[in-house]
């Protein structure tokens, strides 16, 4: 029987992938072709537009040339009004010229915080360096030119009568009116107003809180402020040397405009704006803001009178939440702490401060 010749060999395994990764590759390298030709084809069909943005490494070249332009101006005319007292040509009004560059200052501080997102860190804490440089060179030549007056404190109640309030009303009125006072609005509100050497005492009782639940402080010298019970908002401005201590505050308390002060106050919400060398022993639910403030000490909460525990709870203030020492300074843009807020030592604390309640 005559034999048969051998089926021929079937491909193997490895000729079979090898076969198919080519013609893989050449699908892949086409694909590639093709998407290449179709970004060529945009780019050079597309316009640039000024307002695209640039890439970073160009952004931050053009961010530091404007910033250094401006900065040298700015520079150069503070020292151009530094001379002008003895340069035979002085400058007509140096007020009215150093006013601009505060404005210019500002507007710097601005253009480095709308931009600071793109920018390293280290360019943004050099430049906010220059801009605080550039403020305390405002300050000093603005003291060369424009010496400012001190202000004192007056021992004694002059004859002139009382300092008069920005919309004086009779206490008890429920007139709403708001007053605008610096960057807050001042309900026109009972309160106290006006007056000098003086000890304010007001106890908000139950039916008092519904009846009268907001209250002003305002134009004080010298005075001491006792305000027991629980009320809803309060509103401090234009107060000098003064002691102001407060129940809990069911809303809101601004201060505007104080100098000289010690504030007891427990509140869910404390804003604080042109403040000088004064303490604020707190006990408050979200963090304190200040802005436009320097030389300001804070503690914590430190009132005691006859029921200020349960007025605590019923306000939802009973717990001590530390938020007194997280201090926000609106006016700071660095990632350190500001120099305008510090914790009160504890050597100089007020360690607690009772108050007797005059109903009881």
């Amino acid at each position: 029987m005559e034999e048969q010749a051998p089926p021929p060999p079937l491909p193997t395994t490895t000729t079979t992938t090898e076969t198919l990764d080519a013609a893989t590759q050449r699908k892949h390298a086409a694909m590639l072709d093709r998407l290449s030709t179709l970004q060529q084809s945009r780019l050079l069909s597309h316009k640039p537009n000024p307002t695209d943005t640039p890439p970073s490494f160009e952004s931050i070249q053009s961010f530091l040339s404007r910033f250094s332009t401006t900065k040298l101006a700015i520079e150069s005319d503070l020292a151009r009004i530094r001379q002008s007292p003895s340069d035979p040509n002085p400058i007509p009004d140096p007020k009215s010229q150093l006013q601009s560059l505060s404005l210019s200052i500002a507007g710097l501080e601005k253009f480095v915080a709308k931009n600071s997102y793109f920018l390293p860190s280290y360019e943004v804490r050099t430049c906010l360096k220059s801009i605080s440089d550039l403020k305390q060179t405002l300050d000093h030549v603005t003291s060369l030119v424009i010496p400012k007056k001190k202000f004192s404190f007056k021992s004694k109640p002059t004859k002139k009568g009382p300092i008069v309030p920005t919309s004086p009303t009779q206490i008890g009125t429920r007139n709403i009116e708001p007053t605008k006072v610096g960057s807050f609005r001042v309900p026109d509100l009972p309160g106290f107003r006006g007056k000098e050497n003086e000890v304010l005492t007001k106890v908000f009782t139950g039916g008092g809180l519904d009846e009268i639940g907001e209250f002003t402080v305002s134009d004080l010298v010298d005075c001491e402020v006792r305000l027991l019970g629980c009320l809803r908002a309060l509103f401090v401005h234009r107060l000098r040397n003064c002691r102001v201590y407060v129940g809990p505050v069911l809303g809101s308390v601004l201060i505007e405009e104080v100098e000289g002060c010690v504030f007891v106050l427990a509140s869910h919400q404390i804003r604080i704006h042109c403040a000088a060398l004064s303490d604020f022993y707190l006990r408050v639910r979200s963090r304190p803001i200040i802005e436009d403030s320097s030389g300001v000490r804070f503690a914590p909460y430190c009132l005691h009178y006859d029921g200020v525990e349960r007025d605590l709870e019923e306000s939802n203030l009973d717990e001590e939440t530390g938020n007194w020492a997280n201090v926000d300074d609106f006016r700071w843009l660095r990632a350190v702490q500001s120099p305008n807020w510090a914790v009160l030592p504890e050597s100089e604390r007020i360690s607690s401060l009772e108050i007797l309640n005059p109903d009881t």
